[in-house]
């Protein structure tokens, strides 16, 4: 079975619809809901930042649970400058990025423990390693992914899980078009050797490459062009 995160939205939203007529797939939402989609029982509504809401979730689907890739998409971005910053948007970044992605590792390690197979997936950013002003909230809980995965696949490498993140630059879908003037973008563009930004297709391509190598665990795959 297939989970993603952030399945209603951006990056999730086009993995869910590349996976739905191929195999066993079911999303997350939190505030953007399809209704079609729940009442096939394919989506699910929960809070990652909530520890709770993401258990609730795991029993729900628990008797279906076989070969799971989980796919974390879920995440939130805040901009201001760090001194002029809220400090309580800044840690629903954190909150959301970061602690959510463990609250949802942390819910389905043990049966993938137990079924000695599991892949993780989590989307990073660039970000973490290049910086931009006013993302710093976002850029500390991307790069935060890095040692989790690596602690994670240390932890659970033996029991057939593989961990992994992809660390994404400016695709031409969600978080990183909608929040960057046309302006910039070019400015980003002549950074790129190709000039051009990853099409969605590139992300789906690197997530089954993920899904099919056993042998990457606990690593950062830049997808970012060669963004300099």
């Amino acid at each position: 079975m297939i989970i993603i995160t952030g399945a209603s939205k951006n990056i999730g939203k086009y993995l869910f619809y590349n996976y739905i007529n191929q195999e066993n797939v079911v999303g997350t939402y939190n505030k953007t809901p399809c209704t079609n989609l729940i009442n096939n029982n394919l989506f699910y509504k929960v809070d990652i930042s909530d520890y709770n809401s993401v258990v609730n979730f795991f029993k729900e689907i628990e008797k279906s649970l076989d070969n799971i890739t989980l796919i974390n998409c879920a995440g939130i971005i805040y901009s201001d400058f760090t001194h002029k910053s809220d400090p309580q948007k800044w840690k629903q970044v954190i909150d959301t990025n970061l602690i959510g992605t463990y609250h949802m590792i942390r819910a389905f390690l043990p049966i993938m423990r137990e079924q000695n197979f599991g892949r993780i997936i989590n989307l990073s950013s660039v970000a973490a390693q290049k910086g931009s002003p006013g993302i710093s909230a976002y850029a500390a809980s991307k790069a935060a992914l890095w040692g989790l995965s690596k602690s994670i696949a240390q932890e659970n490498g033996s029991n057939g899980i593989t961990i992994n993140n992809i660390n994404l630059g400016y695709a031409n879908i969600g978080m990183g078009i909608e929040n960057v003037t046309e302006k910039y973008q070019q400015i980003i563009k002549d950074q790129i050797p190709s000039k051009i930004f990853c099409e969605p297709k590139d992300i789906f391509l690197t997530v089954e490459y993920l899904r099919n190598t056993s042998y990457l665990n606990g690593i950062s795959i830049d997808l970012s062009g060669g963004l300099i």
